[in-house]
């Protein structure tokens, strides 16, 4: 119908680039698909946000006269986990999903506010409420059937932990060594106890990536958002729970690099520990992984800006031992 290709996020329109003609041919179907699912949702299409890193999203207006959130992914393998993670929590933890359309990538969501990235709390602030709707998301019950379990086991440690390791390696040799040697060793022998310290009987649903920028606030208070916030954007894997932590833990590189890095860093473990009743030494191992991946992963896609602060913090805490438990 000749419509205009919409102005898509620029990490949106790169992760579809990197899937070639699929991708491609998403991006143009994109008007004609907002279109279709008007229809079909009676919704009607608002302002797209920019923030989004895999997937077109724009407000909408249900008939009812709803706020709403139309999320279109891009063609993704790990769409069904996301979409099975969604439907299994029926909003405890996360984010409602009101509408779905496997096929086309396609969910409609609950509206909620600011990120918690961006509400100026501070540190310990955000790890309290990151911890506290974590434990609610936790509770999601794994997938029934056979095939689904499958899936969601397929990215569990140990295979999570040697998938970083060998994506470590393989990075740091391609990029040139842009990290000390060191700094490897370190995250490769964190993959190597994670790995061997593999046990399913402590595994549950996790999110995958609970940083700030994916702990929305709830516009209403409603049951399972008691903490006032709710994750989106679910990986939806088996995994034990440090997994998570250590995510939350990667971060806050401003703070580590303005400061005593190891003894910020250790203060922050600690609180996650604590919070959860999750072994300290775990969150660290998996969180100092998790640093050192995702700083080598955005210089891999050019994100130099975004990946040296990683790598850097990573430099200062390589020498710095994993913290005893309690």
């Amino acid at each position: 119908m000749n419509r205009p290709v919409p102005e898509v996020p620029p990490a949106v329109r790169e992760k579809a680039r990197r899937l070639g003609r699929r991708g491609q041919e998403w991006l143009t179907g994109l008007p004609d698909l907002v279109a279709e699912l008007e229809r079909r949702w009676s919704l009607t299409a608002g302002a797209p946000l920019d923030r989004a890193t895999s997937a077109y999203v724009l407000r909408v207006r249900t008939g009812d006269g709803r706020a709403a959130v139309l999320k279109l992914a891009v063609p993704d393998p790990d769409f069904p986990n996301t979409l099975r993670t969604l439907q299994r929590a029926e909003g405890q933890g996360y984010v409602s999903l009101l509408a779905h359309d496997a096929q086309r990538h396609a969910l409609l969501l609950e509206s909620l506010g600011a990120p918690l990235d961006q509400l100026g709390l501070p540190v310990p602030r955000q790890l309290g409420i990151l911890c506290a709707t974590l434990r609610r998301a936790w509770r999601v019950p794994p997938p029934e059937d056979a095939v689904a379990a499958e899936d969601a086991l397929a990215a569990a440690e140990p295979e999570k932990a040697r998938a970083l390791a060998a994506m470590v390696e393989r990075l740091w040799d391609g990029l040139g060594r842009p990290c000390s040697e060191r700094v490897v060793d370190r995250a490769l022998d964190c993959a190597g106890r994670r790995a061997a310290a593999f046990d399913p009987g402590r595994c549950v649903v996790v999110h995958g990536d609970p940083h700030p920028g994916n702990a929305l606030r709830a516009t209403v208070p409603r049951p399972g958002a008691e903490t006032g916030f709710v994750f989106v954007d679910p990986d939806g894997f088996l995994d034990e729970p440090a997994y998570d932590l250590g995510v939350a833990l990667r971060g806050w590189c401003a703070e580590l690099l303005a400061g005593d890095a190891v003894r910020l860093a250790r203060s922050y473990c600690s609180l996650l520990a604590e919070r959860t009743g999750v072994d300290a030494g775990a969150v660290w191992e998996w969180g100092f992984l998790e640093r050192v991946s995702t700083g080598l992963y955005l210089l891999d896609h050019g994100a130099e800006a975004s990946a040296r602060p990683y790598l850097d913090t990573a430099e200062l805490l390589a020498a710095a031992e994993a913290p005893a438990d309690g």
